[in-house]
């Protein structure tokens, strides 16, 4: 009898609408330390990063080099938006609530920022301990890191995994870690050639809402 497949969940902007209002915090907190001119822009080439790598990417795209003393101003910003604002991506509580089989959480956000926000938007039930970031592993996204990292974790073979990305560096991660990637568009940030950016990384599916992804999931069974 085949057997549902682990599933390897990204957190922002596929179980959680996050990535607008994180780019708005990121855009207040340069403003404040007098770097103007980091816009949606440019924090839409860093989705999918660990905040460190942001930074860096930032600095390249803008020539802001953002003080090193004041990154946790940018989690304080996040923070604050995400209590206020966030919500779950639309019909991810239902999606969960059927799904069969082992799934986790692997992201570049911090485990407090991951935490904060399946606990604000009412998800953190379905996974439990099962909580991996980047900061876990040395490389993160588009290395396979993480992904490899949360597969051990569940004691699952990387071939039986598929991983839920929104973001191109995570597509090539799972893909560098042998996976079977999905793309999923259905956060606010999406834009006109996210699905061509998904599949161009790799992916072998991409959907915009989550009634697609179990459509796709229900043909990706594995032998028992």
């Amino acid at each position: 009898m085949a057997r549902a497949r682990p599933i390897i969940f990204d957190c922002d902007g596929v179980l959680v609408d996050s990535e607008p209002l994180a780019a708005r915090a990121y855009e207040r907190v340069y403003e404040k330390h007098g770097m103007p001119g980091v816009h949606g822009g440019i924090i839409a080439q860093c989705v999918g990063m660990k905040q460190a790598d942001i930074i860096v990417r930032i600095k390249e795209l803008t020539g802001h080099q953002f003080p090193a003393a004041a990154d946790g101003d940018i989690w304080a910003e996040t923070r604050i938006l995400f209590s206020q604002e966030l919500k779950p991506t639309p019909g991810i509580a239902a999606f969960l609530e059927t799904l069969e089989g082992d799934r986790c959480v692997a992201s570049s956000s911090s485990v407090e920022r991951i935490n904060h926000s399946l606990a604000i938007t009412g998800l953190a039930g379905f996974f439990g301990d099962a909580i991996y970031s980047s900061s876990m592993v040395k490389n993160g996204k588009p290395a396979p890191d993480i992904f490899l990292f949360a597969a051990a974790n569940m004691d699952a073979n990387p071939a039986d995994c598929v991983v839920i990305e929104d973001s191109p560096f995570g597509i090539q991660g799972a893909v560098a870690a042998g996976m079977t990637a999905i793309g999923y568009t259905g956060g606010g940030h999406t834009y006109a050639e996210h699905a061509a950016r998904l599949t161009a990384a790799g992916a072998d599916f991409v959907c915009a809402d989550w009634q697609e992804v179990s459509r796709q999931l229900s043909g990706l069974r594995v032998p028992a």
